[in-house]
């Protein structure tokens, strides 16, 4: 801007004046005297600010202990899920436990019978032997001879008469009577084995019983472990309803922080430039009562910050980044590079092949106009102003870990988003903020 000095005295404008210092020109009127000072906007008080960030970190803390309590319920959901396939190989178990029982009592059951048909055929035999037997001894006793006596053979009519006599009673003596002995002793062998299939049918059906209470038993426990399991699954389910609607109210109660702290910094802001044009017009009166000459234009203004010191020049070179694939040591200052060694995950996913972030890397390239950033989140996790998760802003760095350490850290974008560089075989991307496991503080860098 070019001053003059008017006729009078009175300070006056050039007209073309740029569009940078047209706050100054509103600084005179057409008289010269009075101060084009733009209405202050809405400044909330400390009250109010106090009292919206107790409410956020009020719902902060409540999203923290649902994440806690749906951990514990993952946890014991997974443990009766063991606790289920245990169950099931236990019926499992019964089940064929139970089959083999049935198999052995239906071979028991066929033995018995078997036994019981074989002694039941060699007592008939036997009842047989017996009956020709005495039919012979009743025809022996008619003729006046008895079985086995020497009458039989000296009351012969004729020697064939003896002759047949001795071929009947050597029969009867030898082979009949061998016989009935065989047979008896064939009877007692069958009844012992009737006896044993009898022992092993009942000892095969107490198997089989016993095998069908197991089965009934762990059917019952399977039965309780999958009740237990669906049970624990519907609070799970319930938990993260919870979980989401207080997410949502912690999302309102963090907007409205950000909105009230929008309010005041765009009061501060106002303030800032009231007193610079209050510093303008002094400067302006102090020269014109010293008859100075035209001053430089550049006199009272501020330096441009440097490139890629603002928080929307730290967001857009992490947007750059989208779709660049996860590479795990990789980044700088300068942009992706390749990724190295872990000896592990990375390794698999072959991240020492690719060029690309790791979630640390990417921060080091966002913030390279602000601050060069150590190669892991744990210390970046320190390098600014910490401020709690219900104060987070557009442009802090968010963080996930626990007592082993700090894992992972993004970029928030403000609206519940931030932009990330996952994990291994992912890629950078913009995604929903995830509260589980998140650190309860936010690292601030710019403001």
């Amino acid at each position: 801007m070019v001053v003059w000095r008017g006729r009078g005295g009175r300070p006056g404008v050039r007209r073309g004046v740029t569009v940078g210092t047209f706050a100054l020109v509103v600084l005179f009127g057409a008289t010269g005297t009075g101060l084009a000072v733009p209405p202050p906007p809405p400044n909330p008080s400390d009250s109010e600010l106090n009292s919206s960030k107790a409410a956020a970190n009020e719902k902060a803390g409540e999203v923290g202990k649902l994440t806690n309590q749906l951990a514990q319920a993952e946890q014991k959901l997974s443990s009766l899920q063991d606790d289920v396939e245990l169950k099931q190989e236990q019926a499992m178990k019964a089940l064929v436990d139970l089959q083999s029982a049935q198999d052995a009592a239906s071979q028991a059951e066929a033995a018995a019978k078997s036994a019981r048909t074989e002694a039941d055929a060699a007592a008939g035999a036997i009842e047989k032997a017996r009956q020709d037997l005495k039919e012979f001894a009743a025809a022996s006793f008619e003729q006046g001879s008895t079985v086995g006596s020497i009458s039989a053979y000296l009351t012969s009519d004729s020697p064939k008469d003896l002759l047949a006599r001795a071929q009947i009673l050597d029969s009867i003596g030898g082979s009949r009577l061998n016989a009935l002995d065989r047979l008896q002793q064939a009877q007692t062998d069958k009844s012992n084995k009737d006896a044993a299939a009898r022992k092993a049918l009942d000892v095969a059906q107490q198997k089989q019983e016993a095998a069908r209470q197991a089965k009934s038993g762990a059917d019952a426990a399977q039965a309780d472990a999958v009740q237990a399991q669906q049970a624990q699954a519907s609070q799970n389910q319930q938990l993260q309803a919870s979980k989401r609607s207080v997410e949502q109210q912690l999302y309102a109660a963090q907007s409205k922080v950000n909105g009230l702290q929008g309010q005041r910094q765009r009061y501060q802001d106002w303030l800032a430039q009231k007193q610079r044009e209050d510093e303008e017009r002094a400067r302006q009166a102090a020269l014109g009562s010293s008859g100075g000459g035209r001053p430089s234009s550049g006199g009272g203004g501020r330096p441009s910050p440097a490139a890629g010191s603002s928080i929307e020049s730290v967001i857009a070179r992490a947007l750059s980044q989208l779709g660049r694939p996860y590479a795990w040591g990789g980044g700088n200052g300068s942009g992706p590079t390749r990724g190295i060694h872990d000896g592990g995950v990375a390794d698999m996913y072959g991240d020492y092949r690719k060029i690309g972030f790791d979630c640390s890397g990417l921060m080091i390239y966002a913030f390279a106009g602000v601050r060069a950033l150590p190669h892991y989140s744990g210390y970046q996790y320190t390098s600014g102003r910490r401020v709690p998760l219900s104060q987070m802003r557009r442009g802090d760095m968010l963080f996930w870990g626990g007592a082993g350490g700090i894992h992972h850290v993004a970029l928030y974008l403000g609206g519940g988003q931030m932009v990330e560089a996952p994990q291994s075989g992912s890629y950078v991307r913009v995604t929903a903020v995830r509260y589980g496991g998140i650190m309860p503080y936010a690292t601030r860098l710019i403001g």
